[in-house]
């Protein structure tokens, strides 16, 4: 439970500072995105300042009809989504609708969209044509398996993406069945790849005065995750199999159970073993023959494991956690998210902020000396809400 209020987390915190200007102020991006890998990737521009136009269906977001409902019956799903935006509704088809739509990719920066490849196209707004037509335009498709391939048209949703990635596979334990990891990883690091290859395509604009189509896919930034069984496979050509919370190369790595409940533990080198060995009243530990490397302790890590848990078990998880990392050794109590949205850590760095309106909200992980560091200072829009304003401006 946090000691600190989000107020006062604001007034020692510089990084939280309202008044800075945004990195991105200025950019106009009209974002064509869905459920939740293309509007994280639009969250965290309207995070960096960017203004943010939100075109819908005329019945809404697919996820506005998803729960969890907050108390005036909106979607939280979909307002965790799209903090900081505008919203207008449209029909695409209809001839008025497209041309105002035009008019804005006319005026904008960057356009992001996470439709199944060509249906943009189908839309009268493919991707290379909208370039070549605006030359400064960075066009932006996220995409379960990207622009081409042999399963460019494949539906996809994170479920599908996490068992083709490998990272399903690779999750669970040792003789346990594969296990969907706890979060949609393959839908938000897909946005957060394309929030890197929108940033890196507007420093390049900037050099050049070009813009360009950008392709992300799901399952390339998912398989991009897999760099320890990568090494496995490309490196030294061998098939990984899943070992549960321990690391593949490197021991003690794990999770180690305490008197009342698991703690992680991770010690990376040869003289943090040391460190470990002497803290848990087991100095002879760092001359035993199984134990001086860390190659052997990888080898023979069911017998590390064993000796620790016997020492482990004498304490709580809590007392553990202060011993070791008072003494230096990289440990850590297994938290809900529940708890973890109460830490001090979480509450200084504002990674959980509240709107004027009263509602908490994910606040931005990219910390920036110069720039805003806050991120939007308003929830997400009602369907439709600025698309009077909107209408006025493009028409």
């Amino acid at each position: 439970m946090s000691k600190l209020s989000y107020k006062e987390a604001m007034q020692v915190n510089p990084h939280l500072d309202k008044s800075k200007p945004y990195p991105l102020a200025g950019l106009l991006v009209v974002d064509f995105t869905h459920v939740l890998s293309g509007p994280t990737c639009t969250r965290m521009l309207a995070d960096a300042g960017a203004r943010v136009i939100h075109i819908e269906r005329k019945t809404g977001d697919d996820t506005r009809h998803i729960g969890p409902y907050l108390e005036d019956g909106s979607s939280e799903y979909f307002r965790i989504c799209n903090i900081g935006k505008e919203s207008i509704a449209l029909d695409l088809k209809d001839p008025k609708d497209h041309d105002l739509v035009e008019n804005m990719i006319a005026k904008a920066d960057i356009v992001v969209e996470n439709f199944r490849p060509g249906v943009m196209t189908r839309l009268g707004f493919d991707p290379d044509e909208m370039v070549k037509k605006y030359p400064r335009l960075i066009f932006a498709s996220i995409s379960g398996f990207g622009q081409y391939g042999p399963w460019a048209k494949q539906s996809a949703y994170d479920t599908i993406v996490q068992a083709f990635s490998g990272i399903m596979d690779a999750t669970g334990d040792a003789n346990g069945k594969a296990t969907r990891v706890g979060t949609s990883v393959a839908d938000v690091v897909a946005g957060i790849m394309g929030y890197s290859a929108i940033t890196t395509a507007l420093v390049a604009r900037e050099r050049t005065g070009k813009g360009t189509t950008v392709d992300v896919s799901m399952l390339d930034s998912t398989f991009a995750l897999m760099v320890q069984d990568l090494m496995t496979v490309l490196g030294i050509h061998q098939i990984p199999h899943r070992i549960g919370n321990r690391h593949p190369y490197m021991y003690p790595f794990d999770t180690f159970e305490c008197k009342d409940q698991a703690l992680a533990i991770c010690c990376g080198n040869d003289e943090l073993w040391k460190i470990l060995s002497h803290t848990l009243g087991h100095d002879e530990w760092t001359n035993q023959s199984e134990f001086k490397t860390n190659d052997l302790r990888e080898k023979n890590w069911q017998k590390v494991k064993s000796v620790m848990q016997d020492v482990l078990m004498t304490k709580t998880a809590s007392e553990w956690d202060k011993i070791l990392n008072d003494a230096g050794i990289p440990a850590g109590l297994i938290l809900n998210v529940n708890d973890t949205s109460k830490l001090d850590q979480i509450v200084m760095r504002g990674m959980v902020k509240q709107l004027p309106d009263g509602n908490e909200v994910i606040g931005t992980p990219m910390k920036f000396g110069t720039w805003n560091s806050y991120g939007v200072q308003k929830d997400a829009p009602q369907l439709d809400e600025d698309g009077e304003k909107i209408r006025k401006e493009f028409e």
